[in-house]
Formats: structure tokens, C-alpha cells, sequence
């Protein structure tokens, strides 16, 4: 491009042509999408488990259709322990992605679903029409004890799918593609969506691509998103600089819809998670376990539950 700019425009002079090029190419490597604020995780601890949550807060309410995160750890369980705390409960119209960096979760649903993740595995659920769920700790884990660090996301659903049929798969660390990048200073664990050629683990009803990205002290990434595109950017762990910012772990990226560009460089080893997806501009009613476009909707998520239509409890 830079040759043809140059045999078009021969009759400038080359110092005014050179200038051209450098300010052309400068202006392109500074067009970055802008961060619109970064948000702390706040402290909501549940039980004795260690819970931060960035989203939703008091400054942020969603990044449609990215609508729910809780961080719970790290933190280390001693023997003969209760483990996780959340016993059977009802959702219906969202998506769940459990991330299980240390320790593990047993998901066991009344759509007959059950199964033990562990480390650097990811369980991805579509409560759809309604389910009814426990996510705790394995009976290995409760007895012996050990480290533990989980996030899981919420996804919304649009109205379409909101009454979807349930769905649950859940994969361990080896059953989830990774691409090495950076002469392996940078390891993207591909959950959903494609990067490049490669597709995820798990096909998203609403193409969100969610990944995490392992990242060694000293390492850049520069990766496009599409403008149209929310844009999910969690730090886990570590330190670095996004476009310019530093942000640390426990804090969550805002980013407006200006521009495709993410430039990524970490101060330390880092892990993060990084998603990004259309946003669905729908009316959202979002209350307990329910997330439905309407509060009659609401309304009638609660009938249903209390009437059966989750399916039986065993």
C-alpha cells in the first residue's frame, strides 16, 4: 500500500511524501478503542467463600449481553470442609459459563445432567425454559481440602430464545482448544466463537466468543474486535496495561464502540477473561435466579417454579 502511495503522489517531493506515510501510519496505530471506565470488583462475600463481583454495580448494570460475574477466591479450603455453597436453585432465561481455575464443581441438574470439573475446566449451561441446578464442591475436595478459584458469567438470552430447551455440557482443561502465541508467552484457552480458523469447545446460541488468556510477565497481544461488538474484559489475575491503562486484578475493562483496536501488555503473569459479543438492545428484567424482558414474564418464571415446570429435584 505504502509502494502504490508513493508511485501515485511522484510528483510531491519525497520529505513531504515520507511525512505523509509516517503520520498515516502513526494516526492507524493510535486509533485504539477507548476505555470508558474500569470498575472495580466489589467484596460480597457468601458464606465463608470469598466472592468479588464486578458486574453487576452501582456504575455498571450489564455489557450486554455480558450481564453477571461473580469471582469466588482465591482462597484454600482446609480438610474435612463444606465446600461450595450453592445447593439447588431455579433459573431461566440466561446462560451460565463457569470458569474453574483452581479446585473443582460438581453440577448436577434436574434435566439429569451431572459432572465434576476440574481445574482449568469450564461448565456451560443454558437454563433456557427453566432448571433447576446445584453447583458444590466434590466429595474429594470437601474431605481433603485444597485451593480454589471459580468465576462464573452470566449470559443473557434474547426474547427468542428465552424459553429455549435447557442444556448442560461440562469439559475439562484438555477437552478445551488452545492456541500458543508469542513463542508461547501467550496461551489462548478458546471456549467459544472462532479465533482465526480455530473454533471453541462449546457452540454459543448467540456467537459470543469467550476465551482466557494466560499471559507470561513481558508479553503484547494486539487482537481486533468489531466495532458493533461488547466487548467483556476481565482481569483475573496479574497486571498490565490496555490500551494505555494500567488495570490489576479484580477490575473489569469498559470499553466504548469506537474503534476495533485492543493493545495488551502485561507487567506480570496475568490471566484474564475475554469476550465480546453484539448486543441484543432489548429490555432486560433481571431478578434472582430469573432474567426475562418483562416483570410479568418474572412473574411467571416464579408461578411455573413453584408449580413443577422446572423439572423434578433428585
Amino acid at each position: 500500500m505504502i509502494v502504490g502511495y508513493l508511485l501515485v503522489n511522484l510528483h510531491k517531493p519525497l520529505s513531504v511524501l515520507v511525512k505523509s506515510v509516517h503520520l498515516t501510519l502513526s494516526t492507524k496505530h493510535l486509533l485504539m478503542r477507548t476505555i470508558k471506565k474500569i470498575h472495580q470488583a466489589e467484596y460480597r462475600p457468601i458464606a465463608d467463600l470469598i466472592t468479588y463481583s464486578p458486574l453487576p454495580t452501582r456504575t455498571l448494570s450489564q455489557v450486554d449481553p455480558f450481564i453477571f460475574l461473580n469471582h469466588h477466591g482465591f482462597q484454600h479450603y482446609p480438610a474435612n470442609n463444606r465446600g461450595l455453597p450453592f445447593g439447588p436453585h431455579p433459573h431461566r432465561g440466561m446462560e451460565t459459563v463457569t470458569f474453574i481455575i483452581e479446585g473443582d464443581i460438581m453440577h448436577k441438574d434436574s434435566s439429569g445432567h451431572e459432572s465434576i470439573i476440574y481445574g482449568g475446566g469450564v461448565q456451560w449451561m443454558t437454563a433456557g425454559s427453566g432448571l433447576i441446578h446445584a453447583e458444590v464442591s466434590s466429595e474429594q475436595f470437601k474431605k481433603e481440602g485444597g485451593d480454589l478459584e471459580i468465576l462464573q458469567l452470566w449470559l443473557n438470552l434474547p426474547a427468542k430464545l428465552k424459553m429455549t430447551k435447557p442444556f448442560y455440557l461440562g469439559l475439562q482443561q484438555d477437552e478445551i482448544p488452545t492456541i500458543s502465541l508469542a513463542n508461547d508467552a501467550i496461551q489462548v484457552n478458546l471456549i467459544s466463537g472462532k479465533w482465526g480458523e480455530k473454533a471453541g469447545a462449546f457452540e454459543s446460541k448467540t456467537d459470543v466468543f469467550l476465551s482466557t488468556i494466560a499471559f507470561k510477565a513481558n508479553a503484547e497481544l494486539n487482537v481486533d474486535v468489531a466495532k458493533e461488538s461488547n466487548i467483556f474484559f476481565y482481569i483475573i489475575r496479574g497486571a498490565m496495561t490496555v490500551n494505555g491503562k494500567n488495570v490489576e486484578a479484580r477490575q473489569l475493562v469498559e470499553f466504548q464502540n469506537d474503534d476495533e483496536s485492543i493493545n495488551i501488555k502485561t507487567e506480570s503473569d496475568s490471566l484474564i477473561i475475554f469476550g465480546h459479543a453484539v448486543p441484543f438492545n432489548e429490555p432486560m428484567v433481571a431478578q434472582g435466579p430469573f432474567v426475562m424482558n418483562t416483570q410479568e414474564e418474572i412473574y411467571q418464571a416464579y408461578i411455573d417454579y413453584q408449580q413443577g415446570k422446572f423439572g423434578t429435584w433428585q
